[in-house]
C-alpha cells in the first residue's frame, strides 16, 4: 500500500525532554526503525512530521538576537522542516541503504480570511508553568493556552487548501523514492491578487496537511502516529475508553482537544470520507500492527471500511 505516515511530536522530542540535537536524533532514530519496518512489510511510504517544539525554539532564538529577530513564522517553519527532514532522511538511509530518498520543502496554500488567524490554537515551543507562561505572554505579546498540566505559546493554524508541490511529490513517489515532506504542516502561503505567492505568520497543523497530501497523492491509507495507543473518549478519567473502529456518525458530537487529538480525528475522518479508504491513529511503536489491523483506532466512511489487510485481524468494532 501507499501510506502517508505522519509523525507526531513524540517522534522528534518526547514531552519534557530538553530540546537538544542529540535528543532529537535519538528519537528520530527510533522512529526511523519503525518506518523501515513498514517498508520491509512491502509498503510505499511518504513521511510527514510536526515541528511545534522546533519552530518555537527557533522563534525564541531569533527573538534573542541583537536586532530582536526578523524572521517570520513561515521562514522559521521552512528552516525547521529542512533541519528535521535532514535527520529523518539520514537515519532512514542508514537503515534502508538500497533505497532512494528526498526531503522536499512544501508550500501549502491557505486562505488569508481563514478565521484561525483571529483564534490561535496551534502550540509551539517549550512548555511552561502557568506563571511563567503568563509572564512571557505579557512581555512578548504571545497568545498562550493550556497543554496538559503546562502552558505553551499558541499561533494561528489555518486550514490547508492545496499542497503546491503535489505533482513533484507524486513524480518522485511513482519512481520509488521515499519522500519526507510537508514538514510542520508545510510552509503556509497565500496568493496575492496578481497570482504571486507570499508566506504568512502561521503554523499549519501537520495532521490536516497530511490528510490533504494523502488525498492529493491518492494514498491507500493515512497513518497518524502519536504517543497514545488509540483515540479515547473521556481521556484522562476513570471512564476512559479506547475507540477501535469508528465511522464519522459514531464519533460526531464528541470533542477532542484542539491542540492535540482534535486535528488528528478531523484529519482521519476527512481522508476516510473523501477517499473511501482507511485512516488510523495510534502509537508510534505499534505502526506495523496498526497497518495490519490489530492496534490503534481505525476510521472509515462506513462500517465496512476499516477492514483488515489480508491475513490479519481486524480491529474490534466500537462497543455501543
Amino acid at each position: 500500500m501507499r501510506i502517508v505516515v505522519a509523525l507526531g511530536g513524540n517522534a522528534l522530542l518526547r514531552r519534557g525532554e530538553p530540546m537538544t540535537a542529540e535528543n532529537q536524533r535519538a528519537n528520530i532514530g527510533r522512529a526511523a526503525s519503525v518506518l523501515a519496518a513498514l517498508v520491509d512489510e512491502g509498503h510505499s511510504i511518504v513521511v510527514t512530521h510536526g515541528n511545534g517544539p522546533q519552530v518555537g525554539l527557533l522563534a525564541l532564538q531569533a527573538a534573542a538576537t541583537p536586532d530582536g529577530g526578523t524572521f517570520p513564522l513561515d521562514v522559521l517553519g521552512a528552516e525547521s522542516a529542512g533541519m528535521i527532514g535532514y535527520v529523518i532522511e539520514q537515519e532512514l538511509g542508514n537503515l534502508l541503504k538500497e533505497r532512494l530518498f528526498a526531503t522536499l520543502l512544501t508550500q501549502v496554500k491557505v486562505d488569508p480570511r481563514d478565521p484561525a488567524f483571529a483564534l490561535p490554537t496551534k502550540p509551539i515551543g517549550p512548555v511552561y508553568d502557568e506563571a511563567t507562561a503568563h509572564r512571557l505572554a505579557t512581555e512578548r505579546g504571545w497568545k498562550i493556552a493550556p497543554d496538559g498540566d503546562k502552558w505553551r505559546r499558541v499561533v494561528p493554524s489555518p486550514k490547508p487548501l492545496e499542497i503546491l508541490e503535489a505533482s513533484v511529490l507524486s513524480f518522485l513517489v511513482e519512481r520509488g523514492v521515499i519522500v519526507i515532506c510537508t514538514g510542520g504542516g508545510g510552509v503556509p502561503v497565500i496568493s496575492r491578487d496578481d497570482g504571486s505567492l507570499c508566506g504568512v505568520e502561521a503554523v499549519i497543523d501537520k495532521d490536516l496537511a497530511s490528510s490533504l497530501l494523502a488525498r492529493q497523492l491518492k494514498a491507500d491509507m493515512l497513518l497518524l502516529l502519536t504517543d497514545v495507543d488509540a483515540v479515547y473518549v473521556d481521556y484522562g478519567t476513570a471512564a476512559a475508553r479506547a475507540l477501535r473502529r469508528v465511522t464519522p456518525n459514531e464519533i460526531s458530537g464528541r470533542n477532542f482537544p484542539a491542540g492535540s487529538m482534535g486535528p488528528k480525528v478531523s484529519a482521519a475522518i476527512e481522508f476516510a470520507v473523501a477517499t473511501g479508504k482507511p485512516a488510523a491513529i495510534g502509537k508510534l511503536d505499534d505502526a506495523v500492527e496498526i497497518v495490519r489491523g490489530g492496534r490503534g483506532t481505525w476510521f472509515g466512511a462506513d462500517a465496512r471500511l476499516a477492514q483488515p489487510i489480508e491475513g490479519t485481524a481486524c480491529p474490534p468494532a466500537v462497543s455501543k
